[in-house]
């Protein structure tokens, strides 16, 4: 599975608007509703006619807006990560501005990852030359601070971050020992190196989703395809079998009135397939359920609740064809017909 998306590229704007985003043709497009739960408007391109690499980053915080990182070339062999913020999705981006290289010049080094703490600045990681780990944190009155090398070494090129329920960022990655964490101590400072999980990680399948005020689940697979659910101070719970390749889509839902955990990942049939339990309750069980047509290798799957509480699936192709299904007004996980909008 070719990852150019980090992060959840389906988002709820502050104003109810579900927002997607994706990338295509050197650029990254964004499709919104026209009015919470309405038609959607055309795909448009973000921040301008900037010439950008397949790669981008989202984050989203608690005011609703979303902050977009990604690549741009600058010169032969070199490039640099540039950002945009979007305040409301059916409206246009700021414009892409520099943010810099971890190494100061070179090449890109990986798909950047994004998160935005309680005050709402941008924090984003990217591996440097070394396969360590570099952070950039946004000022509160614009501009960024220095870049922080945040050590490792051989760290895979995937990166997960998150905002905690305490409002701290957290930055997730692995390398061939297990998963390495970083979590933030003080507002607006990186995150600092924590107590690594020594398990099994297949590159590319982390994700992570806040489960509680103090914890945050991790997500993997192993080499033998096996979906683990980890939080520190637990060894790894083995879930089920993975649906398909890459990381699985998360979200933290209500469901007949308990709070679950919702999977979702492309399956090796090609549709999306559909797994819950009650959140940190691992020991339910839990098991697949397939929905929707066919779809092409790499189609994108994410979750997001909509400005009605309803859940809401999407999917995105290689050349863009959205596809939406949303939960049904009745018990459990009953989503509507798959409609391509």
């Amino acid at each position: 599975m070719v990852r150019t998306v980090n992060g959840n590229w389906l988002i709820r704007a502050r104003d109810g608007r579900l927002g997607a985003y994706t990338t295509r043709d050197e650029a990254v497009w964004c499709r919104a509703e026209q009015r919470p739960g309405g038609i959607w408007s055309p795909w448009r391109k973000v921040g301008g006619e900037q010439r950008l690499h397949p790669a981008l980053a989202v984050g989203q915080g608690v005011n609703g807006y979303a902050h977009l990182v990604s690549w741009r070339p600058t010169k032969a062999k070199e490039s640099g990560l540039v950002h945009s913020t979007h305040f409301r999705v059916h409206l246009a981006a700021l414009d892409w501005t520099p943010a810099g290289h971890p190494d100061k010049a070179g090449a890109r080094t990986g798909v950047p990852a994004v998160a935005v703490d309680a005050e709402g600045r941008a924090h984003v990681f990217v591996g440097n030359r070394g396969n360590g780990v570099h952070a950039l944190v946004q000022k509160e009155r614009g501009g960024w601070t220095a870049w922080s090398d945040l050590k490792g070494s051989e760290v895979h090129g995937e990166l997960t971050a998150v905002t905690g329920e305490s409002g701290r960022v957290e930055v997730y990655g692995t390398d061939a020992a297990g998963i390495l964490r970083w979590l933030q101590e003080e507002p607006g400072a990186p995150p600092v190196p924590a107590d690594p999980l020594p398990v099994r990680v297949e590159p590319g399948t982390l994700s992570a989703l806040p489960t509680s005020k103090d914890h945050t689940t991790l997500f993997f697979a192993d080499p033998e395809g096996m979906l683990y659910a980890v939080r520190p101070g637990n060894g790894p719970t083995p879930l089920l079998a993975a649906a398909g390749p890459g990381p699985a889509a998360l979200l933290r839902c209500t469901l007949e009135g308990h709070d679950c955990t919702l999977l979702a990942q492309r399956s090796a049939s090609g549709r999306v397939a559909f797994a819950a339990y009650p959140t940190e309750q691992e020991s339910a069980g839990l098991w697949w359920t397939e929905s929707g047509p066919q779809l092409p290798v790499d189609t994108a799957v994410a979750l997001a609740e909509d400005a009605d509480g309803r859940i809401v699936a999407a999917t995105v192709t290689p050349d863009g064809e959205l596809r939406v299904a949303r939960q049904k007004d009745e018990p459990g996980l009953a989503l509507a017909a798959w409609q391509e909008v």
